[in-house]
């Protein structure tokens, strides 16, 4: 969901910018305009609208992830290293969350953390200790270098986000707030929805 969020943001700034540079009024319809055109044509039966929301937002994702990139590249880091660091880093002191803990945060499945974890130790960015609350059990800690470079990294990051939405008013932006906070309880309503057994009455 978060990553629908950012591709939201930058394509409704993308639009303001483009608006009050006055290049909105020239290009008047967009390649999903003209896909809507052709489904209206084709299929005047079908309300094709829900496309011309998740259209756009599936050609900003591909904007969003060369911006992220060039971003995170500065520090030598992949968005998910980012994510790790950023999701310790974002826990407070001492910075250290079990395994279970991070990819549950991150929605990943165990085994991919554990390759995860394992490449940002030999980076010496992360190191893995004994829980001392469980002898069993295995935290993950920020080292040194890492909370340095997650530092310098997530400021970039927000100052990056902060210039995608430089050109939206506090108004505007409460107001995006509002459509993203109703685009996510539509979209998990209907993820829920789509996940639900047959057969299962709904409570």
């Amino acid at each position: 969901m978060f990553l629908y969020i950012k591709i939201l943001l930058q394509f409704v700034s993308m639009s303001s910018h483009l608006r009050s540079r006055g290049i909105m009024e020239i290009v008047e319809s967009d390649t999903v305009d003209r896909i809507l055109e052709q489904w209206a044509e084709k299929r005047p039966d079908l309300d094709a609208s829900p496309m011309g929301v998740f259209g756009r937002l599936s050609r900003a994702k591909a904007v969003l992830d060369r911006s992220l990139s060039r971003t995170f590249g500065r520090f030598g880091l992949h968005s998910w290293e980012f994510d790790v660091l950023a999701t310790l880093r974002r826990n407070g002191e001492p910075y250290s969350l079990t395994p279970t803990e991070l990819y549950r945060s991150m929605m990943l499945s165990s085994g991919a953390m554990t390759n995860r974890l394992d490449r940002l130790e030999g980076r010496g960015l992360v190191r893995r200790s004994r829980d001392p609350r469980d002898r069993r059990g295995v935290r993950i800690t920020l080292t040194e270098e890492g909370l340095e470079l997650i530092e310098r990294a997530v400021e970039a990051h927000v100052e990056g986000e902060e210039k995608m939405l430089g050109s939206l008013s506090e108004e505007d932006r409460e107001l995006l707030a509002g459509l993203l906070r109703k685009l996510l309880i539509s979209m998990e309503v209907a993820e829920c929805g789509e996940t639900e057994p047959t057969g299962v009455p709904r409570e």
